[in-house]
């Protein structure tokens, strides 16, 4: 009888052990819970507010008692202080024709404002809309709002910058992603409660931002409202959200919108999976 050798003593114990594991490894992955899916919400309309259907709207903001306004497209720019109830512009200024106005913010007694593609802001009086001086960035401008001490900035790409309020340089900046993947195209934008609400351009969906991590936090589907449901040009799409923190009220518009709409969350008891639909 010829006796046989095994080549690989180690050979058996292996096989052993990947059995093992083969049951052990799905055992735990079972007792593991899956990741949250993000937070979805849609909204209630509460009260509707005439908006001008002419308005190209890229900044919005509420302040004592007014909605501030600006509109974008190149010679057709402005800065309107516009009362809520009525729509009524009771104050207005035409931005200088060679630039497209974009995201504004109010620091202390001043209105700060970008443009789109000239690297360059600039700085009003708040009182009277009167400008007082200009400031340079670099990149493309969108969008402004702010936290208790920086301005926060959007420049269309993944990341939102931090502005010192009183120089108006950047000190420092958050790469924002959704469900783990880069998100472009962030627009206008609102200081809620701790966190920045975005308009992702193209879309009707505002996400809510964690400014420390840059995590999308929250997803807000917005497309069954009824200016949103009227077929229009695709960029003519929801931009701009306003927030009354001393009553906790939402306003948002849109571009070429003809009504502001004061909105309520409401939780979407199974998310849709947003992210993967957005820039």
């Amino acid at each position: 009888m010829v006796a046989v050798r095994n080549s690989n003593p180690q050979k058996g114990p292996r096989r052993l052990y990947l059995a093992i594991l083969s049951v052990l490894v799905p055992a735990v992955a079972w007792l593991v819970p899956a990741a949250a899916a993000i937070p979805e919400y849609t909204e209630v309309v509460v009260k509707t507010y005439p908006h001008d259907a002419g308005a190209f709207t890229e900044g919005l903001l509420y302040h004592d008692g007014f909605l501030y306004e600006s509109t974008g497209l190149a010679g057709q720019s402005s800065i309107r202080k516009v009362r809520l109830e009525t729509g009524d512009v009771v104050q207005h200024i035409d931005v200088d024709p060679k630039y497209f106005g974009e995201g504004i913010v109010i620091w202390q007694d001043r209105l700060i404002e970008l443009t789109w593609q000239n690297h360059i802001g600039f700085v009003y009086d708040l009182a009277t809309l009167r400008l007082r001086s200009d400031f340079h960035y670099p990149g493309e401008g969108w969008a402004l709002t702010r936290d208790g001490n920086r301005l926060i900035m959007s420049d269309g790409t993944s990341d939102l910058r931090f502005l010192d309020p009183d120089s108006l340089h950047e000190t420092g900046r958050i790469h924002v992603t959704c469900d783990g993947r880069p998100l472009r195209n962030i627009n206008e934008l609102e200081w809620i409660k701790g966190q920045v609400y975005a308009n992702v351009w193209l879309s009707n969906v505002i996400v809510r931002i964690d400014p420390a991590t840059g995590d999308v936090a929250g997803l807000i589907d917005l497309s069954d409202l009824p200016d949103a449901t009227v077929r229009r040009p695709p960029d003519n799409v929801l931009n701009g959200i306003a927030y009354d923190a001393a009553t906790d009220r939402i306003f948002v518009t849109g571009k070429l919108w003809k009504s502001v709409y004061q909105i309520r969350l409401v939780p979407r008891p199974q998310p849709k999976g947003l992210c993967q639909g957005l820039p």
